[in-house]
């Protein structure tokens, strides 16, 4: 048996060896991919939906806001008329 043939053998083993590796870990890797699609698309989401509730906090809260600015105005308004009127 020859040394160049014995050396053949053992190359094209190991090539065949990470050949079958490579594709394993392609195949991982598209499934690893796929699921940080899923993941980003239900953050995504979620981050949307919160930004819609917030939004609809905050159109409710602005007139409350106003309204109790509005009632503080008119209180402090209500005591010095009354200052006034017992003076």
């Amino acid at each position: 048996m020859d040394w160049a043939f014995v050396l053949v053998v053992i190359l094209s083993i190991a090539l065949a060896l990470f050949l079958a590796l490579g594709i394993v870990l392609v195949v991982l890797l598209i499934r690893v991919t796929l699921q940080i699609k899923e993941v980003t698309k239900s953050a995504q989401n979620t981050a949307s939906t919160i930004e819609n509730l917030v939004g609809g906090i905050s159109n409710i809260a602005k007139p409350l806001v106003i309204s109790e600015l509005l009632f503080k105005q008119a209180r402090k308004f209500k005591k010095r008329k009354d200052n006034k009127d017992e003076s």
